[in-house]
């Protein structure tokens, strides 16, 4: 079962990355100059997106380590926690250097509402174009 886990290209992440070209942002996937190798990097405007699990990087998880986890809790809750603390340094490092990080959640945000998420980035470009005029 986890061998069927990939890093990277999943449909979440490859459907956000098509509505961006289509709109005319042009990215870089899994940008491995960056910290935490964000899945789209903007590099034109210093945008960093992730798009996270919900079980690899804790949606929900003072609720879900309860109600979720149920076999093998002292491998799981300890490797989510990491996981977690992992994320919140590397969106430091990379605010540190001028990056803005967007994170959305894979099934609750970009499979549910991409729409949303793209009309998120595409604000936030606007008002690093605003800020430069």
């Amino acid at each position: 079962m986890m061998s069927k886990i990939r890093s990277t290209g999943g449909k979440a992440e490859v459907m956000l990355g098509k509505m961006l070209w289509h709109q005319g942002i042009r990215y870089r996937r899994n940008y491995k100059k960056l910290p935490g190798k964000p899945d789209i990097a903007i590099t034109k405007y210093k945008l960093a997106i992730f798009v996270d699990g919900e079980f690899w990087h804790g949606y929900n998880w003072k609720i879900q380590k309860e109600k979720r986890i149920h076999h093998n809790r002292s491998y799981w809750i300890p490797k989510i926690e990491k996981n977690i603390a992992r994320d919140r340094k590397q969106e430091k490092e990379l605010e540190k250097i001028g990056w803005e990080v967007i994170r959305f959640w894979e099934k609750h945000q970009v499979l549910k509402d991409p729409d949303f998420c793209v009309k998120i980035i595409l604000n936030s470009i606007n008002n690093k174009k605003a800020k430069k005029n």
